[in-house]
């Protein structure tokens, strides 16, 4: 199982848009050659932060109990050589994990968390909309989950800029159509300057330049790309969000030349303030250099506005 390469500016094509697709059930969860070391970093942390990795509300058992049914439903069908259930005991083949079910009764998707390398969130209907009832979150980019846990959708994607013009009613109408046996999938992607998948700390969304060059920048920027998955549940009505987050050393550009152009041009739509968002304004002009030089592509940056 390869790790598959996700570059989703390729296209070289810019708008804040859903940029939503169907997923077929059978590709919900995905599973690489690093299902090990994702795993193993995720007992780390529950070990370390168990607080900042798990979170949950009263009234959401039962919903996370659905999800949990259907996420060993699945992966009992679809990775019998990874799973294993008997006598209430999941065990997780490649890391040797056991899990007892009954420890997990009132925390489901804790459980569900530790099978996968997707994060999970769960989020419910309510009187303001869907709002995160439960998550199991290893892997955040710049947020904390007991900041987000509780609130509506739209609060939760406040510090995104332009979401409130140009998402949040286009991601209400998706949430309200969702089908339990439709569901979808996009990426989103950013830069930055560390492999480490736990981003989940105060530290402002911004690579740091110093001393990046464009003869170093392929082996001290990272390329981050989350796929992210909606997936409705009948019974509760919850949808649960997956974010499969994949890293790639930005010198992967050196192997796909349209991705490099790509990025280029992408930088030239964004606006500034979404710039700053994905960490690339600081290191605009290096990314620039470091295509032209690198990758040997003839890319002139314009002003940023």
């Amino acid at each position: 199982m390869k790790k598959p390469v996700y570059l989703p500016f390729t296209s070289g094509q810019w708008r804040l848009s859903l940029g939503l697709k169907a997923l077929p059930l059978k590709d919900w969860i995905q599973i690489d050659q690093e299902f090990v070391p994702y795993l193993q970093r995720k007992a780390e942390l529950r070990q370390t932060r168990y607080a900042q990795v798990f979170g949950t509300t009263t009234g959401s058992e039962t919903a996370q109990q659905e999800v949990l049914d259907e996420l060993l439903h699945h992966l009992l069908h679809y990775f019998p050589d990874h799973y294993q259930l008997r006598d209430g005991v999941v065990t997780v083949l490649p890391t040797g994990d056991r899990w007892f079910l009954a420890d997990f009764a009132t925390a489901p998707l804790d459980l569900a968390g530790r099978l996968v390398q997707e994060d999970l969130c769960l989020l419910l209907p309510g009187r303001d909309g869907y709002t995160l009832r439960a998550a199991s979150l290893s892997f955040p980019l710049y947020w904390q989950l007991q900041d987000k846990l509780g609130k509506a959708i739209a609060a939760i994607h406040d510090p995104v800029p332009g979401y409130a013009q140009s998402l949040q009613q286009p991601v209400n109408t998706y949430f309200d159509r969702l089908q339990d046996h439709a569901p979808g999938y996009r990426f989103n992607w950013s830069i930055t300057d560390t492999p480490d998948l736990f981003l989940g700390h105060d530290r402002v969304n911004q690579v740091n330049p110093t001393h990046l060059t464009p003869e170093n920048a392929g082996d001290r920027l990272w390329i981050r790309v989350e796929r992210q998955t909606f997936r409705r549940f009948p019974q509760s009505q919850g949808v649960l969000f997956g974010i499969r987050t994949y890293l790639y050393p930005l010198a992967i550009l050196k192997h796909y030349p349209h991705a490099a152009v790509g990025l280029t041009q992408v930088m030239q739509e964004m606006p500034p303030a979404l710039q700053l968002y994905k960490s690339l304004l600081p290191i605009r002009e290096v990314l620039f250099a470091y295509v032209q030089q690198s990758c040997r592509l003839d890319v002139t940056p314009v002003s940023s506005g």
